[in-house]
This record gives C-alpha cells, sequence and structure tokens, in this order.
C-alpha cells in the first residue's frame, strides 16, 4: 500500500490522465463535450453553397420530396409541404456521441428561429428504439421536434452517416450538406441562413 502512495504522489499527473481517459471512453456526455469543445472552435464546419437553382435541376431536386415524417403522436410531416422554406435537417440518434456534442447548438439555432414563418426544422431519430431518443431529449431539455421517418429516408439526404445535417433553400436545392460534428449557434451560420431566407422562394 505505501508503495502504490508513493507511486501515486510522484505519477499524479498521469493518474489524472488514466482517469480521464476511462471516463472518455466509457461516458457518452464526457466524449460528447470534448468533441463539443472542438466543434466550438468551427474548424469543423462547412460553409453553404450559393450556387444559383436551374431550371433543369427540379426533377433531381424533388426527387427526395415525398420524404415523409411522423411525431409521436403519429402525425405526419411531408417534406413536399415545406417547399417555399429554408428547411433544417438533422439526422442523429442518442447512441451517437458526436450528435449527442452537437445538439445544444442546434437547440440554440432552434430557439433562434423556431418563430420565422420561412424557417422549418427537421431533426429525424434514427434510433432503433425511438424511446431511447425522447428520452435523451427530455433528460437535456431539448425543445426541438422528435421526428421519425415514416418512409424510406432518400439516399440524396442521408446515406448512413451520423450526424448528418442539410439545408435545403426555397426552392428545395440542396445548399449545405456537412456529414459529422459541426457548431450551429455560430453567427457565420445564421449570417447563411439569413441569405437563404431572403432569396426569392417559388
Amino acid at each position: 500500500m505505501e508503495n502504490v502512495k508513493k507511486w501515486s504522489s510522484s505519477n499524479w499527473s498521469t493518474l489524472i490522465l488514466v482517469i480521464v481517459f476511462v471516463t472518455l471512453l466509457v461516458s457518452p456526455d464526457a466524449k460528447a463535450w470534448l468533441m463539443r469543445q472542438v466543434a466550438s472552435t468551427g474548424v469543423l464546419n462547412s460553409g453553404m453553397s450559393r450556387s444559383e437553382i436551374k431550371d433543369d435541376e427540379a426533377t433531381a431536386i424533388f426527387s427526395y420530396a415525398d420524404f415523409t415524417l411522423k411525431d409521436p403522436s403519429g402525425t405526419k410531416v411531408h417534406l413536399y409541404d415545406l417547399k417555399g422554406k429554408v428547411v433544417f435537417i438533422n439526422f442523429w440518434a442518442s447512441w451517437c456521441p458526436p450528435c449527442r456534442a452537437e445538439f445544444p447548438s442546434i437547440q440554440k439555432f432552434y430557439e433562434k428561429y423556431r418563430s420565422h414563418p420561412d424557417v422549418a426544422f427537421i431533426t429525424v431519430n434514427l434510433d432503433d428504439d425511438p424511446v431511447l431518443g425522447q428520452k435523451y431529449m427530455e433528460e437535456k431539455g431539448f425543445t426541438i421536434p422528435f421526428l421519425r421517418p415514416a418512409s424510406a429516408v432518400p439516399k440524396t439526404l442521408y446515406d448512413g452517416t451520423l450526424p448528418t445535417t442539410v439545408v435545403l433553400d426555397k426552392k428545395g436545392k440542396i445548399r449545405l450538406h456537412h456529414k459529422g460534428l459541426a457548431d450551429y449557434s455560430k453567427d457565420s451560420f445564421y449570417t447563411d441562413i439569413d441569405v437563404l431566407v431572403k432569396e426569392t422562394g417559388l
């Protein structure tokens, strides 16, 4: 025991690093916290495309327009009905540390624009058991709409990487398609959204 005490007193920094490392391995929230610190620098964020839509792209753009979701009460949301709005779509799961890391920034973004008539939010939960996703949101106090796929998820929007975030302009064109962690509470992101809001819709 005396040897352990001596080793601990002379190697306290190593001991702390080991404890931190083990915590990061076993705790999704700890992993999310670390990832959130990295995301807050903005280095993982990608910018939006400002290219204009062409008439011959209309069919390709709305190839995913029949994508349907439903909320916990069974009420359905059709992506096609949101044409004419800037649509923020986030695919996530409660077991996914990068999803947990970016969710607070999505909540801030939602709180800023939730009342804007030209902005719509779709957060697509992909937990095998939706109860886990709902429980996570309740525990963290997130108020973003909880939606689940009610039809096949178009590969144009999501190909299996979590998290994935897509922003559609008012014409339905994909202006952001970001795979992985990002911070959506940055002023630069809000500026991009404001630009899309001001663009002509239908």
